[in-house]
């Protein structure tokens, strides 16, 4: 195979020699080496009408991951200073491998053909004289951003190759597993008294946790209070507001025997005087009409 020098064979495209003359297959013959096997059977001699296309046999090797990983190749294969490329060699030697994945991988060299132009890029500003002004002021080199990402891709390329280098299971060594037969009679734990006294403390305390508080719900009426405090005022002319409430039965009661109250003096049963401001009030029942 004799690859083409756009890569001194690291990638690119070569060519196998394949004896198609009446002197090869002679040659083959008598050696009594088969060319190829035809449905099983030895193929010792090439026929005569056998068209090989030139390119039948060219193979495209794909040694490079991409246009930074060139460039970096043609860079250190001449020795050449990464920090002072010369433009002009690496970009002809980079358009000539361009060319011919371009004509074999038009998909495969879109990104190279990006990196073409941006080379072609560099090397026309290179070309173009410095005005006065740029270089009082020390222009930026057009190279410095290539060269960065050169530096940077080259970084992780190492960087990647000493990953690559450590030990990786099922590539450079392989798990030991030791199957342990166990006994079948079972082992139980032994269990003290204070573990089990332990025990029983922990479940009361989450039983205490899970009380449940009942509510209970009192009926009071109405109409029942009404006739107590009627019966009440048939026993004594006036009787102090206060004294009609039993402070000790509960707010529920108070509320209710207040409502009592209210609703008597609605329906006119009893009267609530009160002599001045601020004086004791008084509950009486009302005047019959004689």
């Amino acid at each position: 195979m004799q690859p083409t020098d756009a890569a001194d064979g690291a990638e690119g495209v070569a060519t196998a020699d394949v004896p198609g003359t009446a002197e090869g297959g002679a040659a083959a013959s008598a050696d009594g080496a088969a060319f190829a096997r035809l449905y099983g059977e030895p193929l010792l001699k090439l026929p005569n009408d056998l068209y090989i296309p030139p390119d039948a046999l060219e193979i495209f090797l794909e040694a490079f991951e991409g246009p930074l990983d060139l460039l970096l190749y043609l860079i250190r294969r001449q020795n050449f200073n990464i920090l002072d490329i010369p433009m002009a060699q690496v970009t002809l030697q980079y358009l000539k491998y361009v060319e011919q994945i371009r004509l074999s991988n038009l998909e495969l060299a879109a990104e190279y053909l990006l990196m073409a132009a941006m080379l072609i890029e560099i090397k026309s500003r290179m070309l173009l004289p410095q005005r006065p002004h740029d270089i009082e002021l020390e222009a930026e080199d057009p190279r410095a951003e290539l060269v960065r990402r050169l530096l940077e891709y080259e970084q992780i390329k190492l960087a990647a190759y000493d990953l690559n280098t450590l030990p990786q299971v099922d590539r450079d060594f392989v798990r030991t597993q030791i199957f342990i037969e166990q006994s079948l009679v079972p082992v139980w734990p032994d269990v003290s008294p204070a573990d089990l006294q332990a025990a029983w403390r922990g479940l009361m305390k989450r039983a205490t946790l899970k009380q449940h508080h009942r509510i209970s719900r009192e009926e009071l009426s109405v109409r029942e209070h009404m006739t107590n405090i009627l019966r009440r005022l048939q026993s004594q002319r006036f009787v102090e507001f206060a004294d009609l409430f039993d402070a000790g039965a509960g707010v529920p009661v108070l509320v209710v025997n207040f409502v009592a109250m209210l609703e008597l003096a609605k329906e006119t049963l009893i009267e609530i005087t009160q002599a001045e401001p601020f004086a004791p009030i008084y509950v009486r029942l009302a005047y019959s009409p004689a």
